[in-house]
């Protein structure tokens, strides 16, 4: 890689950004959506970003979309405006390059900067050690476990909760 630039995610990262998604829908328990999402489908998702306190930042690694990191509504109840659900994936071919830190990093700054924004969440499937791993360097702290939360590859997942005040 020799060079990294994050930047806003516009409509036309939708399909690599759904091809990092997707992959993960099939491999991995980062998320718990079990079938692929289509370009329709995850059309909603890239629009309800890039307002508000809801920034979508794609890593862009030598002319590829990389990873991206969102912060997304956490509740939709108006008092939770403050509260926002960080989530960052890698795609797998550009996963142990640090790529998700500098994204998370990079996120976390923005959102010490932004007036509403009060607590980063993110949710995270309790056997993803890296992703755990990570958020506790960056300050995070662990707030609760809900056992057995999802059902995937055959399987019940825990899921824990994470929380950086900012």
């Amino acid at each position: 890689m020799t060079e990294l630039l994050i930047r806003p995610a516009i409509a036309e990262d939708l399909p690599e950004l759904l091809a990092i998604y997707n992959d993960e829908v099939l491999t991995g328990t980062a998320t718990f959506d079990t079938v692929p999402l289509t370009l329709e489908e995850r059309r909603p998702w890239l629009e309800a970003h890039n307002r508000d306190n809801h920034p979508l930042w794609v890593a862009v690694a030598d002319g590829i979309v990389a990873g991206y990191v969102s912060l997304s509504t956490f509740n939709p109840k108006k008092a939770y405006d403050g509260t926002v659900e960080l989530s960052v994936y890698v795609a797998r071919s550009h996963r142990g390059q640090g790529i998700g830190r500098k994204l998370m990093c990079a996120m976390i700054d923005w959102a010490r900067s932004d007036a509403l924004t009060h607590r980063l969440v993110s949710l995270i499937t309790a056997e993803n050690a890296a992703s755990i791993a990570m958020h506790a360097k960056l300050g995070f702290r662990h707030v609760g476990t809900l056992s057995e939360a999802g059902r995937k590859f055959d399987r019940f997942l825990d899921v824990q909760f994470w929380e950086l005040a900012v």
